[in-house]
């Protein structure tokens, strides 16, 4: 009704997108929308015509998803609009927005073009990274990096993880640092370097909760399963940082696997794993490494179990550790030729046998060497009577 474009016709058109959504007629939608967007340009403020686009993007995003065509059709009609409108800003958060949503559905490829188009906006003429633009840089190095830890590209997460943390002329916001650290942490874990995990798990922890994000209690849990695995006999939640959530309900189960961890409670371990499905082995990240962390275990009790015994049974092992006897004997061969074990296994009568083999064998050392000694007396004597 208004004469001239003004901010009641920019709100009455906003309102207006909305009802035409909630009632699923989408081509009156976007005809509303179209001509909202060209109240961006002089009739409502910079800041409030980003606010509202921002919010019907949100309104748009979080409901229709299943509809392909429309969210296509809608981002498209947003950015030649901020493109026309000359708005950098509001066009980089949409891209990314855009990005994030096809992340969510599995559309790597359409992820990669947009990914593409923003690296190229933070980029100089001559191609060369833009570091005025390192906050804008490490939001793009994020989103990529959850992309490749998806997808796993172990090679293409290295390099780019290596180049997110070269960026030093950022003030990112602590949800970008945490969402980078998180999936550093994974790779690690996936090339077993579990003490660089564990590092990467407390950084990515810490900026969470700084952000007051809830991953922050994901990675406060795979830092647990990562010193687990690293053998550390440090308490993660003996520090500073991670104390105040040793209670929470989310976390109880991990705070109790960590303590039968290291009193090498084999039985109260798996009983844990058992009884709390939902916050440990629900996870698929952490379900991955369990098997490695139930080794740790009973390599642990296994050498604590044989300090006192030269020679012990296969089968009492294999009663104490809760475990068949073929895994038994595989776990005594793989200590075995790691030297953590020195002995050697006697299959015949199911044994493990303690300490250096080299004593029983010195005496057919000794009657080799003999023999070997005789022969050249022989020789030296055959020489001379011929």
């Amino acid at each position: 009704m208004e004469p001239e474009k003004a901010e009641w016709g920019f709100k009455a058109l906003k309102q207006t997108v909305k009802l035409y959504y909630r009632l699923g007629r989408y081509k009156e939608m976007m005809e509303a929308y179209r001509e909202m967007l060209t109240y961006i340009k002089s009739a409502v403020t910079r800041n409030y015509s980003e606010k509202c686009i921002n919010n019907i993007m949100d309104f748009v995003s979080g409901s229709a998803s299943q509809n392909f065509g429309l969210l296509q059709e809608f981002y498209q009609t947003t950015l030649k609009a901020l493109e026309e409108a000359k708005n950098e800003r509001l066009w980089f958060k949409t891209n990314l927005k855009l990005c994030k949503i096809w992340f969510d559905m599995g559309e790597y490829g359409r992820m990669s073009k947009i990914l593409k188009e923003l690296h190229k906006s933070c980029q100089k003429e001559d191609g060369t990274d833009d570091q005025k633009k390192g906050s804008q840089l490490l939001e793009v190095y994020a989103i990529e990096i959850q992309m490749y830890t998806e997808t796993k590209n172990n090679k293409k997460l290295k390099q780019l993880y290596q180049k997110a943390l070269a960026v030093k002329s950022a003030i990112p916001h602590p949800r970008i640092m945490g969402i980078i650290r998180e999936c550093g942490g994974k790779m690690h874990m996936a090339e077993r370097q579990w003490a660089e995990a564990a590092t990467d798990f407390f950084e990515a922890f810490k900026n969470y909760d700084e952000a007051g994000n809830q991953r922050r209690i994901q990675c406060l849990k795979y830092l647990v399963l990562a010193n687990m695995l690293m053998e550390s006999e440090v308490n993660p939640f003996d520090g500073q940082e991670a104390k105040p959530y040793k209670n929470d309900p989310e976390i109880l189960a991990m705070t109790n696997l960590i303590a039968a961890y290291q009193r090498n409670e084999i039985i109260e371990f798996e009983k844990i794993l058992k009884s709390n499905r939902r916050t440990i082995m629900d996870d698929p990240f952490i379900r991955n490494y369990i098997e490695d962390l139930l080794k740790n275990v009973r390599t642990q009790v296994l050498l604590k179990l044989i300090k006192p015994y030269t020679r012990i049974r296969i089968p009492f092992i294999s009663k104490e550790l809760n475990v068949p006897e073929k895994d038994v004997e595989q776990l005594l061969v793989s200590l075995i030729l790691d030297n953590r074990i020195d002995g050697h296994i006697d299959q015949v009568n199911r044994l493990l046998e303690r300490g250096n083999r080299s004593k029983g064998m010195k005496k057919y050392t000794a009657i080799d060497k003999w023999n070997t000694q005789l022969r050249s007396l022989y020789q030296a004597v055959n020489n001379r009577v011929y």
